[in-house]
């Protein structure tokens, strides 16, 4: 899957897979109580420790979403160029995962249900 598309519990795993999480973990458990996608508590400290940049876009009056990028990728491009969301966090995550796991992942079928 492409990380550019991941959303809801998919991405949480996702993040939980880069903070060091088993792989084996209990889906059920975890997606009602880590959700970094859409909790400011758990997600807003990944964006401060990982130096997430993140802008609301607006072109021509119209309003495009979120972009996030790595503050490493203003000045030597080795990250994501453009991680985009429909909200500051989800944008964030997408790119602390694509920074850290690539452009695409497996996720489990699980996942992609929620």
């Amino acid at each position: 899957m492409k990380t550019s598309e991941l959303t809801g519990a998919a991405l949480d795993w996702a993040v939980q897979q880069c903070e060091g999480a088993r792989k084996d973990i209990d889906f059920a458990w975890w997606t009602e109580t880590y959700e970094p996608s859409t909790n400011w508590a758990q997600g807003g400290p990944i964006i401060e420790r990982e130096k997430v940049c993140i802008q609301r876009c607006i072109r021509a009056c119209e309003y495009h979403g979120w972009l996030a990028l790595k503050d490493e990728s203003f000045h030597d491009r080795s990250g994501p160029d453009e991680v985009w969301g429909d909200t500051p966090l989800i944008a964030a995550m997408r790119c602390y995962v694509a920074s850290k796991l690539g452009d695409e992942i497996e996720v489990p079928a699980e996942l992609t249900k929620y």
